[in-house]
């Protein structure tokens, strides 16, 4: 089974916190055979640290609009 998400991608985790996946890890090998389900570990912000969580219990986020308006550029300008 291959990881869905990839190191760096921004991700929602426990409904509403935005998080960047740091490390990805393939599932471990279950006792009857096969592989479980991959696990990610994602630094999330709000909580200021690093928590690993299984692929189903991230969401890719999604980007809501395409430009930045007047204040995130001014935001990203710095």
């Amino acid at each position: 089974m291959q990881n869905k998400y990839l190191f760096a991608d921004i991700v929602v985790v426990d409904e509403d916190q935005i998080g960047v996946i740091v490390k990805s890890w393939e599932g471990a090998f279950l006792a009857k055979g096969g592989r479980g389900e991959p696990n990610y570990d994602i630094y999330v912000r709000s909580y200021n640290c690093i928590q690993n969580y299984p692929e189903s219990k991230v969401e890719r986020y999604r980007v809501r609009h395409k430009y930045l308006d007047e204040q995130e550029l001014e935001w990203q300008r710095g």
